[in-house]
Protein backbone atom coordinates (compact mmCIF):
# COMPACT_ATOMS: atom_id res chain seq x y z
CA UNK A 1 0.00 0.00 0.00
CA UNK A 2 1.19 3.49 -0.89
CA UNK A 3 1.91 5.78 1.92
CA UNK A 4 0.78 9.52 1.20
CA UNK A 5 3.29 12.99 1.03
CA UNK A 6 4.25 14.05 3.94
CA UNK A 7 2.15 17.49 2.61
CA UNK A 8 -1.11 15.89 3.78
CA UNK A 9 -2.02 16.42 7.25
CA UNK A 10 -3.46 13.28 8.22
CA UNK A 11 -2.04 11.27 5.93
CA UNK A 12 -0.20 7.87 6.95
CA UNK A 13 3.62 7.82 6.63
CA UNK A 14 5.42 4.50 6.97
CA UNK A 15 2.73 1.74 6.46
CA UNK A 16 5.67 -0.15 8.68
CA UNK A 17 4.85 1.56 11.73
CA UNK A 18 1.11 1.70 11.25
CA UNK A 19 -0.75 -0.76 14.14
CA UNK A 20 -2.42 -3.86 13.26
CA UNK A 21 -5.88 -1.68 13.84
CA UNK A 22 -4.70 0.88 11.34
CA UNK A 23 -3.80 -1.56 8.66
CA UNK A 24 -6.95 -3.36 9.50
CA UNK A 25 -9.05 -0.06 7.77
CA UNK A 26 -6.61 0.95 5.66
CA UNK A 27 -7.79 -1.13 2.77
CA UNK A 28 -10.78 1.13 2.51
CA UNK A 29 -8.50 4.27 2.30
CA UNK A 30 -8.30 4.36 -1.25
CA UNK A 31 -6.22 7.44 -2.22
CA UNK A 32 -4.13 6.69 1.24
CA UNK A 33 -4.71 9.78 2.64
CA UNK A 34 -4.77 9.02 6.27
CA UNK A 35 -9.09 9.56 5.93
CA UNK A 36 -11.88 7.27 5.14
CA UNK A 37 -14.75 8.95 3.31
CA UNK A 38 -17.90 6.75 3.53
CA UNK A 39 -17.98 6.59 -0.28
CA UNK A 40 -14.26 4.86 0.28
CA UNK A 41 -16.29 2.06 2.54
CA UNK A 42 -18.96 2.01 0.30
CA UNK A 43 -15.95 1.11 -2.55
CA UNK A 44 -14.21 -1.06 -0.48
CA UNK A 45 -17.02 -3.28 0.21
CA UNK A 46 -17.97 -3.45 -3.64
CA UNK A 47 -14.34 -4.90 -4.16
CA UNK A 48 -15.36 -7.37 -1.69
CA UNK A 49 -17.82 -8.82 -3.39
CA UNK A 50 -20.92 -7.35 -1.31
CA UNK A 51 -23.89 -6.09 -2.93
CA UNK A 52 -25.12 -2.35 -3.68
CA UNK A 53 -27.27 -2.25 -0.58
CA UNK A 54 -25.10 -3.81 1.78
CA UNK A 55 -22.13 -1.93 0.77
CA UNK A 56 -23.90 1.53 1.48
CA UNK A 57 -25.46 -0.28 4.46
CA UNK A 58 -21.90 -0.32 5.65
CA UNK A 59 -20.82 2.36 5.28
CA UNK A 60 -23.84 4.88 6.37
CA UNK A 61 -23.92 2.53 10.03
CA UNK A 62 -19.66 2.55 10.01
CA UNK A 63 -19.24 6.22 9.48
CA UNK A 64 -22.26 7.60 11.53
CA UNK A 65 -20.86 5.22 14.56
CA UNK A 66 -16.92 5.91 14.14
CA UNK A 67 -16.47 9.09 12.50
CA UNK A 68 -17.08 11.34 15.26
CA UNK A 69 -14.85 9.25 17.86
CA UNK A 70 -11.99 9.38 15.52
CA UNK A 71 -11.78 13.42 14.76
CA UNK A 72 -10.38 16.15 16.59
CA UNK A 73 -12.69 18.69 17.52
CA UNK A 74 -15.99 19.06 18.80
CA UNK A 75 -18.23 20.00 15.68
CA UNK A 76 -19.25 17.11 13.10
CA UNK A 77 -18.58 16.94 9.83
CA UNK A 78 -21.38 16.09 7.32
CA UNK A 79 -19.01 14.21 5.32
CA UNK A 80 -18.39 11.62 8.42
CA UNK A 81 -15.00 11.18 7.78
CA UNK A 82 -12.37 8.27 10.01
CA UNK A 83 -9.33 9.66 11.01
CA UNK A 84 -7.16 6.06 10.75
CA UNK A 85 -4.41 7.49 12.92
CA UNK A 86 -7.19 7.65 15.82
CA UNK A 87 -9.16 4.85 14.79
CA UNK A 88 -8.38 3.65 18.10
CA UNK A 89 -10.66 5.87 20.07
CA UNK A 90 -13.52 4.09 17.29
CA UNK A 91 -13.01 0.73 18.92
CA UNK A 92 -16.17 -0.97 20.83
CA UNK A 93 -16.94 -2.87 23.72
CA UNK A 94 -18.55 -6.79 23.61
CA UNK A 95 -16.03 -8.16 20.99
CA UNK A 96 -12.96 -10.28 21.17
CA UNK A 97 -10.72 -7.54 22.97
CA UNK A 98 -7.95 -8.81 19.88
CA UNK A 99 -6.87 -5.67 19.94
CA UNK A 100 -5.73 -3.86 23.06
CA UNK A 101 -6.39 -0.24 23.42
CA UNK A 102 -4.03 1.32 21.52
CA UNK A 103 -5.33 -1.10 18.43
CA UNK A 104 -2.28 -3.64 18.85
CA UNK A 105 -2.66 -6.86 18.34
CA UNK A 106 -2.91 -9.37 21.30
CA UNK A 107 -2.20 -12.86 19.95
CA UNK A 108 -3.21 -14.45 23.47
CA UNK A 109 -6.71 -13.73 22.85
CA UNK A 110 -6.77 -14.17 19.03
CA UNK A 111 -5.87 -18.07 20.08
CA UNK A 112 -8.40 -17.67 23.15
CA UNK A 113 -11.35 -17.08 20.05
CA UNK A 114 -10.37 -20.77 18.40
CA UNK A 115 -9.80 -22.35 21.84
CA UNK A 116 -13.04 -21.21 23.28
CA UNK A 117 -15.52 -21.53 20.42
CA UNK A 118 -14.16 -23.74 17.75
CA UNK A 119 -16.36 -27.27 18.71
CA UNK A 120 -15.51 -28.82 15.29
CA UNK A 121 -12.52 -28.07 14.40
CA UNK A 122 -9.58 -26.38 16.65
CA UNK A 123 -8.72 -24.23 12.65
CA UNK A 124 -12.26 -22.42 11.55
CA UNK A 125 -15.54 -21.55 13.42
CA UNK A 126 -18.89 -22.28 11.82
CA UNK A 127 -21.59 -19.44 11.69
CA UNK A 128 -23.58 -20.79 15.16
CA UNK A 129 -20.02 -20.59 16.71
CA UNK A 130 -19.76 -17.01 15.99
CA UNK A 131 -23.25 -16.50 17.41
CA UNK A 132 -21.90 -18.13 20.36
CA UNK A 133 -18.71 -15.82 20.60
CA UNK A 134 -21.00 -13.10 20.33
CA UNK A 135 -23.55 -13.99 22.98
CA UNK A 136 -20.66 -15.07 25.50
CA UNK A 137 -18.56 -11.82 24.57
CA UNK A 138 -21.11 -9.21 25.57
CA UNK A 139 -20.72 -7.20 28.42
CA UNK A 140 -24.17 -6.37 30.21
CA UNK A 141 -26.19 -2.74 28.82
CA UNK A 142 -23.48 -2.65 26.33
CA UNK A 143 -26.19 -2.73 23.49
CA UNK A 144 -24.25 -0.36 21.26
CA UNK A 145 -21.15 -3.06 21.73
CA UNK A 146 -23.10 -5.76 20.52
CA UNK A 147 -24.98 -4.05 17.48
CA UNK A 148 -20.98 -3.14 16.40
CA UNK A 149 -20.00 -6.85 16.99
CA UNK A 150 -22.65 -8.61 15.98
CA UNK A 151 -22.27 -5.88 12.40
CA UNK A 152 -18.29 -6.69 12.35
CA UNK A 153 -18.69 -10.52 12.77
CA UNK A 154 -21.61 -11.35 10.22
CA UNK A 155 -19.88 -9.22 8.10
CA UNK A 156 -16.45 -11.22 8.51
CA UNK A 157 -18.42 -14.27 8.03
CA UNK A 158 -20.29 -13.83 5.00
CA UNK A 159 -16.92 -12.52 2.79
CA UNK A 160 -14.56 -14.75 4.65
CA UNK A 161 -16.42 -18.34 4.84
CA UNK A 162 -15.27 -20.43 2.69
CA UNK A 163 -16.89 -23.02 0.30
CA UNK A 164 -17.63 -25.34 3.33
CA UNK A 165 -18.83 -22.47 4.78
CA UNK A 166 -16.32 -21.86 7.39
CA UNK A 167 -14.43 -18.91 8.59
CA UNK A 168 -10.73 -20.24 8.95
CA UNK A 169 -8.30 -18.94 11.54
CA UNK A 170 -6.08 -17.85 8.75
CA UNK A 171 -8.69 -15.49 7.32
CA UNK A 172 -9.35 -14.41 11.19
CA UNK A 173 -5.70 -13.19 11.07
CA UNK A 174 -5.93 -11.82 8.16
CA UNK A 175 -8.81 -9.56 8.82
CA UNK A 176 -7.32 -8.30 12.25
CA UNK A 177 -4.00 -7.32 10.12
CA UNK A 178 -6.11 -5.95 6.85
CA UNK A 179 -4.30 -8.47 4.58
CA UNK A 180 -7.56 -10.40 4.25
CA UNK A 181 -8.84 -7.68 2.16
CA UNK A 182 -6.37 -7.20 -0.43
CA UNK A 183 -6.29 -11.28 -1.01
CA UNK A 184 -10.13 -11.42 -1.08
CA UNK A 185 -10.11 -8.42 -3.86
CA UNK A 186 -7.25 -10.52 -5.76
CA UNK A 187 -9.00 -13.61 -5.37
CA UNK A 188 -12.45 -12.05 -6.65
CA UNK A 189 -10.79 -9.99 -9.30
CA UNK A 190 -9.04 -13.65 -10.66
CA UNK A 191 -12.16 -15.43 -10.66
CA UNK A 192 -13.97 -12.50 -12.94
CA UNK A 193 -11.06 -12.60 -15.19
CA UNK A 194 -11.43 -16.75 -15.40
CA UNK A 195 -15.26 -15.93 -16.47
CA UNK A 196 -14.96 -13.59 -18.98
Amino acid sequence: MASSSSSQPDGIGNHDELTPLQKHVMFFDTNKDGIIYPWETYQGFRKLGRNIFRSLLAAVLIHVVTSHKTRPGKWPSLLFPVVIKNIKYGMHGSDSDAYDAEGRFVPEKFEEIFKKYAHKNAESLTSDEVDELLKKNREPKDYFGWLNAITDWRILYSVGKNKDGVLTKEVVRGVYDGSFFEQKTRELANMKMKSS
